[in-house]
């Protein structure tokens, strides 16, 4: 298995898109919501766009929600 450490070597744009898509989630799914950006953002309004909210998470990786861990079998958040 690969584990994408996003504190320490953030995915990039398309490498975040793509996670996203082989978890088969929606981009709000992967927001870290107990964490200071995102009330500071206030990303929990409606008003972002996936675009969007994959800027803010490329800007600050904390708001990725837990390491993600990729295999043979599939992409999934480690909970």
């Amino acid at each position: 298995p690969t584990i994408i450490h996003y504190l320490e070597t953030p995915p990039t744009r398309d490498e975040l898109v793509k996670l996203i898509a082989d978890m088969g989630i929606s981009v709000r799914a992967l927001l870290r919501k107990n964490v200071e950006p995102y009330e500071e953002l206030g990303l929990a309004e409606d008003k972002f766009t996936d675009d969007r909210l994959i800027d803010f998470m490329l800007q600050h990786p904390i708001l990725i929600n837990r390491p993600i861990v990729v295999t043979p079998l599939g992409t999934r958040l480690c909970r």
